[in-house]
């Protein structure tokens, strides 16, 4: 195993943070805005200072909202498709239009710096950085996202898995591994990952239109998971009346047995993704691989300084 990391960035997370952390007065020079182009190249540059990666990959949401997730829980993200949606089209995420367009430049500059995306069909970005983090054999990982259900990747072995939560922003980014999952929600420490994705599944998460199991919040789920130690023993002891589980606990838990259930592959991500890659390597290319094209983009899209920024921090790893 080698010290450098290799960085996986949950890209779509990490663009809309900076789509609404930056003012849209930020523009290129025929008006169009740049805030989450802008910023997302600067959150690039600096986490690459941080974590000083040798190789990196942004992961894409090539299916926001995949069928086989909505087949199991019908409520899922569907708060958040378009209304406007034409009868009979697949789903679309109701995404600011100013966004849409920005997410395009980020690709073009990736693109033109030889920066490896990744993304696999019917399948959210959430199940590409899962996947790639379960394959690696070599280097410690880094998985960077806003989003807590990546918490349920924390793990020591086969190597390193660490999840840079950005929920307060990059400046107070926390880094969790399982003891730190462990210590924050209160569940086993030698199984914490999986053991976090057992508590979201019971708890449910709003902001996915996952309702979780009735009556059980994050407080009980964490208590009950510390107790029996996973989801498979607390169920175990739902169906046992003679173990020490209080019955209102009982009756909640048998009542939603068709819902946690159907919620396990909703919840986990998936570490199986056919995930495919817009390079042939994920190196972190350390001089742009088409120079001139770059040089275009920046004075394009009047981002010339954050590409400055991102060139600096490449500059300062080691060759």
């Amino acid at each position: 195993m080698t010290e450098a990391p290799v960085l996986l960035l949950d890209g779509a997370s990490m663009w809309f943070r900076s789509y609404f952390g930056i003012p849209s007065s930020i523009t290129a020079p025929d008006g169009r805005p740049v805030n989450a182009l802008r910023g997302f190249i600067d959150a690039v540059a600096t986490l690459i200072t941080r974590e000083r990666p040798h190789r990196l990959v942004v992961c894409r949401d090539d299916d926001w909202r995949p069928q086989w997730r909505v087949d199991l829980i019908p409520s899922y993200k569907a708060h958040r498709v378009a209304e406007e949606n034409p009868a009979g089209e697949p789903d679309v995420e109701e995404v600011p239009d100013e966004l849409t367009p920005q997410v395009d430049m980020i690709m073009e500059i990736l693109d033109a710096f030889g920066i490896a995306t990744a993304g696999a069909p019917e399948c959210e970005a959430d199940d590409v950085l899962g996947t790639l983090a379960d394959r690696e054999r070599r280097d410690p990982v880094v998985v960077v996202s806003g989003d807590r259900d990546l918490l349920q990747l924390a793990r020591d072995e086969p190597v390193s898995v660490r999840v840079l939560y950005l929920g307060r922003g990059l400046a107070k980014a926390t880094k969790y591994g399982p003891g730190e999952v462990a210590e924050t929600y209160g569940v086993p420490v030698d199984r914490a990952g999986p053991a976090y994705a057992e508590l979201a599944l019971l708890r449910g998460d709003p902001s996915d239109g996952l309702p979780g199991v009735a009556g059980i919040g994050e407080k009980t789920a964490s208590t009950l998971l510390a107790q029996h130690g996973s989801l498979e023993h607390i169920l175990a002891a739902a169906h046992d009346p003679k173990s020490t589980l209080s019955k209102a606990h009982r009756t909640k838990l048998l009542a939603a047995t068709d819902y946690i259930e159907r919620a396990g592959p909703v919840v986990r991500v998936a570490t199986d993704a056919e995930v495919t890659m817009t390079t042939d390597t994920d190196a972190l290319p350390l001089v742009a691989a088409h120079p001139r094209k770059v040089a275009e983009l920046a004075e394009r899209y009047g981002v010339s300084s954050s590409l400055g920024r991102l060139q600096k921090a490449l500059d300062a790893l080691p060759g």
